[in-house]
């Protein structure tokens, strides 16, 4: 799927990449692992004391009170401040972990909101809300307790190989061979798991994806009984999914704790062996013996810990590499390429020669020329897959233009801001987009320079006034996800006022009248001829009486403009534009002269 089409990166890019984050937290992470140091420290420290009791005042039954009470309050002092520092540095990596995780997210949030329409023609929105919740969560397991465990386990082990080279260099030699068995053992499990849960990463991201297009559609699936072909699509994802853990489990279960003991066990043997073999020329010392055994087991404590934790290391490694796929996405809306600034006053539109394609293979716009002088009303009219929203998608800036150029009062549309785009150019949609809010904040939205007063100036101007005043809440009336509690309608209407708001000097109506009711058609039509006063207007047209006034009309057929002019001309020269008002009409062929419009 192309949604997970994304950088590859080498591990260690993807780790250098990870800890870079800890750089904004320096300090704080100082402490955290000067903490973990001075833990692990104490619990190095616990077993020779142990062994000094042992062999200094156990065997040979010594039993000074002042030394003992020392030593008690030694062992007990080491464990507690081992306690105490291990709760400082949990607690500080996980604040650490929290507050680099939002950061992430943020930043990641951030960057789709800057990617162009081509990313999200091409990405369903289940994968990325899959990227931004479930694999940042991943992720932050790999700060919160991953780090740490193994920057722990590692300093324990080095700890521990200090103690055993202080108790006994040769029996430490001895246990340091077991080191490179240890870590081929690491490393092959983490190849091998790599490919199982990237393939794991994805299916989750597929069940997000067709779940979300569930949820979209659910009205569509329940109307054309669609419900048993989502539950085996859903159903055949879920079981790849299924079976991508089911390989992970295996996989755990064979190379963890059973691989890990198996090297246990060899360790174990070669203590005993070395303490049996010296046992036959000289006394073993039982505090010596203890100590060993007793850091072999808390040798291979932090390596199971470290084996465990690579399953949760390797998930993070995948999900890092998603996220970071997704940050370095080349695929952004296009901005502005001038430094000039300069502001649309008069509001005239040029396209000139432009031509257009969405996959750099096929031509959806051919040759587009044309000017909107200000105050004009052009409209365009074709079939489906003509071209029309293709020109708006253009003139609005959502994706970048190859060949040709757009202009607004003679300046490169490139060299526009997106303020002043968006300021300028009030866009209504075919389908309304309604936020959760209220009615108020949905004709404001963000701009907070818009008073209440203009809020209600300009729901009076497209006549939406009328039913707000009839809410309960009026202009406070609560508004659901998509404004589902409202009409289409009212909706569009809504959607009127709030390009209104913003005083725009150029309109771009896609069809605003085409899934309307009869009775708020001719509220919406009266608002449009309002609005459209002296604004230069593109207006993409499926119904045609809806643009007889129009300055200038053009008929596009496969992403070339075939006629033009205005609607008498067109019916006149009796081209597609006549073909397709008779059809609308109801009418058979007939010559161009005996129409009456």
């Amino acid at each position: 799927m192309n949604e997970e089409k994304n950088t590859q990166f080498s591990g260690r890019g993807v780790m250098k990449r990870l800890l870079s984050y800890l750089k904004h937290f320096k300090w704080k992470a100082t402490a955290a692992f000067l903490a973990l140091i001075i833990a692990t420290g104490a619990d190095v420290l616990g077993p020779i004391l142990m062994k000094i009791f042992i062999d200094d005042y156990l065997t040979p039954r010594r039993f000074p009170t002042e030394p003992l009470v020392l030593l008690g309050i030694s062992f007990i002092g080491v464990y507690a401040v081992s306690a105490m520092f291990h709760y400082i540095q949990v607690i500080s990596f996980q604040k650490i972990a929290l507050n680099i995780i939002q950061m992430m997210r943020v930043q990641v949030f951030a960057k789709v909101q800057h990617l162009g329409l081509r990313f999200f023609d091409q990405t369903p929105g289940g994968s990325l809300v899959s990227r931004i919740t479930n694999d940042t969560e991943t992720i932050k397991d790999l700060y919160v307790t991953v780090l740490s465990t193994i920057v722990n386990s590692t300093i324990m082990m080095i700890g521990i190989f200090a103690g055993m080279f202080f108790l006994d260099v040769r029996l430490a030699l001895i246990c340091f061979i077991l080191m490179p068995f240890l870590l081929l053992l690491m490393w092959a499990y983490r190849m091998l798991s790599s490919k199982v849960y990237r393939v794991t990463r994805v299916k989750l991201s597929q069940l997000n994806a067709k779940l979300n297009e569930s949820l979209q559609g659910m009205a569509m699936i329940q109307a054309m009984r669609q419900q048993k072909r989502l539950r085996n699509e859903f159903g055949k994802i879920n079981n790849d999914h299924k079976k991508a853990l089911l390989k992970s489990v295996r996989l755990n279960s064979l190379m963890l704790r059973p691989a890990v003991y198996s090297v246990y066990l060899i360790g174990l043997i070669m203590i005993l062996g070395y303490f049996g073999v010296q046992s036959f020329d000289s006394v073993v010392k039982i505090g010596v013996l203890y100590a060993f055994i007793n850091y072999l087991d808390r040798f291979f404590d932090p390596i199971n810990q470290i084996m465990q934790q690579l399953t949760i290391f390797q998930q993070a490694m995948v999900s890092a590499e998603r996220v970071f796929g997704l940050l370095d996405d080349k695929r952004l809306a296009p901005v502005q390429e001038s430094d000039a600034n300069p502001k649309v006053s008069d509001g005239r539109i040029e396209f000139r020669d432009v031509t257009f394609s969405y996959d750099g293979k096929t031509d959806v716009l051919k040759h587009i020329s044309f000017t909107a002088n200000p105050g004009e009303t052009v409209a365009l009219v074709g079939h489906t897959g003509s071209g029309k929203s293709s020109i708006i998608n253009l003139l609005m800036r959502f994706y970048p233009i190859h060949h040709g150029g757009i202009f607004i009062d003679g300046q490169p549309l490139t060299a526009f801001s997106d303020e002043e785009l968006r300021k300028r150019i009030g866009l209504v949609l075919q389908d309304s987009f309604m936020f959760v809010g209220d009615v108020n904040d949905n004709i404001r939205l963000s701009h907070h320079e818009i008073t209440d007063e203009q809020v209600q100036a300009a729901a009076e101007f497209v006549q939406a006034d009328r039913f707000i005043k009839k809410l309960p809440g009026q202009y406070q009336e609560p508004v659901g996800e998509r404004g589902s509690t409202f009409s289409s309608g009212q909706r569009q209407l809504l959607s009127f006022a709030r390009t209104m708001a913003l005083n725009p000097k150029v309109l771009v109506l896609d069809e605003a009248t085409a899934s309307v009711d009869t009775e708020t058609e001719e509220a919406i039509q009266t608002a449009l001829a309002k609005m459209r006063k002296g604004r230069t207007t593109i207006a993409i047209a499926h119904r045609l009486s809806t643009i007889q006034d129009a300055d200038q009309i053009l008929v596009l057929h496969r992403g070339e403009i075939v006629e033009r002019g205005k609607h008498q001309e067109l019916l006149q020269k009796g081209g597609l534009y006549f073909t397709m008002y008779q059809l609308q009409h109801g009418k058979g062929s007939g010559k161009a002269a005996s129409v009456s419009p």
